[in-house]
């Protein structure tokens, strides 16, 4: 993907970028500010001083804001100065429990809707003095409540539409849990954007004696919902494909579902393979561990789950333990949601760097290039393979 940093053919920019970090997302964007503002530097280096893509060379992009709290509660978000013209992204983060807030003398951590209000906050601060606005969500606002199978909300549609209805034009998101969610604004664009370039690059370079040949390596996926992800990746590396599904207790509700009672094998023998887990996310992990448990039953050699966004929202201690036992090897994360400080030092966590991605992205967009290039990672996989001397298939 090199080949597309700055690689602007002469194209002015369609505004004057801003990013606009809500919070918990400052750290990513001060990386994400970082790449764009050395390809541009190192383009415009190459023009002639009176040419007027200079005038969109600048220090840095990100927009001050603040979302300052009441003691009850109530925010607002204040914008440091004009938007007025810019081609304006607002990066969020709705799952980042790290930032926190004080009401009525306590601390509180904040709730993915509250990240979602501060987003709309931010949105109203601008007043519509935009050229244009784009939200970049990495891991989807509601994306697992997205479809009715009962008397229940709608709410991942209900907040897209709503987003388009405060003047949104694009949303991008990375391996959303059902991408056909995006039927509910079809007159807005919606981008989801996949992780494999960047989830086989960091394997490789991890787990530099993986075998990728059908032999020695299978593709798993953890689900039905999830089958259009490992078919890419099964492709990709050439590598046979296999699927759990979820026998669930229908009989019984727990936490809004339905119970898992087993996980159930469907595919080619696994004994001996080493095994690629592909998922969207980890919640608790308890899902990821019971398919580990059953490949290893069914002899799997190694057990890599590459999964886009880790939330681990019970914890770590059920993983080390089945880290431990020697049930998986390594899981793959993106670095797009909030990492728990104590995660980084995980021997069998890896954290997948995905801020140059959506620097191109932003880059790209702002230049009113098309995102084909940069959004079909095909043949950057197959150079990438090819780089490490790997023979597929």
């Amino acid at each position: 993907m090199a080949e597309l940093a700055g690689d602007y053919q002469n194209a002015v920019p369609f505004g004057q970028l801003g990013i606009l970090p809500l919070p918990g997302t400052e750290a990513l964007a001060g990386r994400i500010d970082d790449y764009i503002v050395q390809w541009r530097r190192e383009y415009a280096a190459k023009l002639p001083e009176d040419d007027i893509l200079h005038r969109y060379v600048k220090d840095s992009y990100i927009i001050d804001c603040s979302f300052p709290r009441f003691g009850t509660g109530e925010g607002k978000a204040m914008i440091g100065h004009s938007v007025r013209g810019y081609d304006l992204f607002l990066l969020c983060d709705c799952f980042n429990y790290g930032v926190e807030y004080e009401m009525y003398g306590k601390r509180f951590p904040t709730s993915p809707d509250e990240h979602f209000a501060n987003l709309k906050r931010a949105i109203s601060a601008a007043g519509g003095k935009e050229r244009r606005l784009t939200v970049i969500m990495p891991m989807l606002y509601e994306g697992r409540q997205h479809r009715r199978s009962g008397r229940e909300s709608l709410d991942c549609a209900m907040a897209l539409q709503e987003l388009e209805r405060l003047g949104v034009k694009n949303i991008i998101t990375f391996d959303a849990h059902d991408a056909r969610v995006q039927n509910a604004i079809p007159h807005c664009g919606f981008e989801n954007v996949p992780c494999t370039y960047q989830m086989i690059k960091a394997l490789t370079n991890t787990v530099p004696d993986l075998n990728i040949h059908k032999d020695h390596l299978m593709v798993i996926s953890p689900d039905e919902g999830g089958m259009a992800r490992s078919i890419f990746y099964s492709n990709m590396l050439g590598v046979d494909l296999g699927m759990f599904y979820k026998r669930r207790d229908y009989s019984v509700i727990k936490g809004g579902r339905n119970p898992i009672i087993a996980h159930e094998f469907l595919g080619d023998n696994v004994a001996g393979k080493d095994v690629i887990v592909v998922d969207d996310m980890i919640s608790s992990g308890d899902s990821v561990l019971d398919v580990a448990t059953r490949l290893k039953e069914l002899g799997a050699e190694r057990v890599f789950f590459c999964i886009a966004f880790g939330l681990f929202s019970a914890g770590f201690a059920h993983i080390d333990a089945a880290y431990n036992a020697g049930i998986f090897d390594k899981i793959f994360t993106g670095n797009m949601v909030y990492t728990p400080p104590e995660l980084r030092e995980k021997p069998w966590h890896v954290s997948v760097n995905m801020s140059k991605y959506i620097s191109y992205i932003i880059d790209t967009i702002n230049h009113d290039m098309s995102l084909s290039g940069v959004l079909t990672p095909r043949d950057r996989i197959q150079h990438l393979l090819i780089e490490k001397g790997y023979r597929l298939g």
